[in-house]
């Protein structure tokens, strides 16, 4: 390790597999390939940041070169080669930070590079970091030789967003995917760095970092030697300060708020809350933390202190299972709802703060109502004698959770069942030509007449093909007009068969039929008679009047 780094998360970096915590086993995989002689041409490791990609690429390629064999693998007195790629200085070992060469002119040379065998070691090693940066033509430059590439060279990607790299790519490497680390895992690990370092940190404080680190080691490593740098070495850091330097506030005054709106006392609420707001909690972090502890509400008879990741400690746990005994999941429901509600108001509000305690008081309000048993026809009542029936209470919940989206999609449905009185009712193509001509709709009835051609026709649907001079735009208008001329909304799809041939070319083929059996009819004979060079072009029908 490096010693010498003041920084913990590249002091304490792993160097060897037996280091690793959390990855165990990706590290036997690896182990067992490379004993195997199983080694493959690319390796493809995925996951969140932090939790060890680059590191174990790292090892994968000491493991690779080192001068002692995987089997008697360097851990204290590193060998030549172990110690240079360790601090990333190996000639044969080429780390590439994707992020900053993302052209395919940076993988040529990587390519050209590679024609060239090892100089010191058994391998030569391309570790590319967030290999997913790199654009399509690097990547398509990379493809040949990562599929057959000269048996001393080996490719180990990186990257935290696996779906954007090529499936192409992926299908050439050997995929492994790290998972976060485990809460207890990663506390114990940190605590013995806080030994080690000689550090003062009491166990909430530790879990306090857990839980923020979300399961990456670096962070968790970092915001511990934050939080160590930041109190005097006389002083123990407690949850109190861990919570104030890294703007977290202690749970357990949520908990407290949420039972002051159940009890339905304002002025305790509101007190309460900018008492959180004073100690630095912005609006935003505490909407959040609010639902989270929504959440425990109501699944804490489904959960243990352990699956809750160190969010809670052992009195906040057992205080929200006795509360969460009293109170009713429809409540917690509604109360989550308003709260998902209020996260969105807060980016169109220019007062959060003021938006956060109207918020409160409206959860007041709503916990003042809960369901009766069965027994009293589920009737809802409010904690005093003034009690709304079900109905009434069912409404008012409603017209409170409607947010302004849902109030726009009602809007337009009303304006559009006002209008069922004078709906058309077209039940074939041809009412729909009568349609688009009685309506002044020429362009659609052209496009209906000349670009398409019927497959299907149903109340509500219409399958249709068409040619290369059909308007981009059609479909779009097509569905507008419909659902205003008939208050329906109708499927227009394309399909894959010819179906029939369009209006105009029927019109086409009826006249050619009537000029050709024109043409046979002895009228026209007799008139070539007299003029030799005539020419029949057209003829029409004419209907005689009764």
């Amino acid at each position: 390790m490096n010693k010498n780094s003041k920084v913990l998360a590249l002091k304490y970096r792993p160097q060897t597999f037996n280091d690793l915590i959390g990855q165990q086993v990706v590290a036997e995989t690896i182990i067992n390939s490379i004993k195997a002689n199983k080694v493959p041409n690319a390796y493809l490791f995925t996951g969140i940041r932090g939790i060890g990609k680059t590191t174990i690429a790292r090892i994968v390629a000491k493991s690779l070169n080192c001068l002692n064999g995987i089997e008697n693998l360097c851990e204290n007195a590193l060998c030549e080669n172990c110690d240079a790629i360790a601090n990333s200085s190996h000639i044969d070992v080429l780390e590439m930070d994707a992020a900053s060469k993302t052209g395919v002119d940076d993988v040529r040379d990587l390519i050209e590079f590679s024609r060239y065998g090892p100089t010191s070691s058994k391998y030569k090693i391309f570790i590319i970091d967030e290999v997913h940066m790199l654009s399509k033509q690097a990547f398509n430059a990379l493809l040949k030789t990562l599929e057959e590439p000269p048996e001393y060279i080996k490719f180990i990607f990186a990257t935290t967003e696996i779906k954007k790299i090529p499936i192409t790519v992926v299908s050439r490497c050997q995929r492994f995917d790290l998972s976060r680390i485990k809460s207890m895992e990663l506390f114990e690990f940190i605590k013995k760095i806080k030994d080690k370092e000689n550090g003062k940190a009491s166990d909430e404080a530790l879990k306090l970092i857990v839980k923020i680190s979300e399961g990456s080691v670096r962070d968790a490593l970092s915001l511990l030697d934050r939080a160590l740098l930041s109190i005097d070495n006389e002083k123990e850091l407690d949850l109190s300060a861990a919570q104030k330097i890294f703007g977290y506030f202690d749970k357990s005054q949520l908990i407290e708020l949420f039972k002051l709106i159940l009890q339905g006392d304002q002025n305790k609420v509101i007190e309460k809350y900018r008492k959180i707001y004073d100690q630095g909690v912005e609006p935003k972090i505490f909407i959040n933390d609010f639902l989270e502890i929504l959440y425990y509400f109501k699944n804490i008879n489904a959960l243990t202190l352990e699956s809750t990741n160190f969010t809670l400690n052992d009195e906040e746990f057992s205080n929200i299972k006795e509360i969460s005994n009293d109170i009713d999941s429809e409540v917690l429901i509604l109360f989550w709802q308003f709260t998902i509600q209020t996260l969105d108001e807060l980016d169109i509000v220019s007062n959060q703060h003021l938006s956060i305690e109207m918020f409160l008081l409206r959860l007041i309000h709503l916990g003042g109502f809960k369901p009766l048993n069965k027994d009293n026809n589920n009737e809802m009542i409010k904690n005093d004698q003034d009690s709304p029936s079900p109905k009434t209470l069912s409404k008012d919940t409603i017209d409170q959770i409607k947010n302004v989206s849902q109030e726009k999609k009602i809007k337009p449905q009303t304006k559009i069942e006002t209008k069922v009185i004078n709906k058309i009712s077209i039940n074939s193509f041809k009412d729909l030509l009568d349609v688009c001509y009685s309506k002044k709709e020429i362009k659609l009835k052209y496009d209906l007449e000349n670009n398409v051609n019927l497959v299907k026709f149903e109340n509500g649907r219409i399958e249709i093909s068409f040619n290369d001079n059909l308007d981009k735009n059609f479909v779009k208008d097509l569905s507008t007009k419909l659902l205003e001329w008939t208050n329906q909304r109708w499927i227009i799809s394309f399909s894959k068969s010819k179906g029939e041939i369009s209006i105009k070319d029927k019109e086409k083929n009826k006249k050619k039929e009537l000029i050709e059996k024109a043409k046979k009819s002895d009228l026209y004979k007799n008139m070539l008679n007299y003029f030799s060079d005539a020419e029949l072009i057209d003829i029409k029908n004419i209907k005689k009047d009764d």
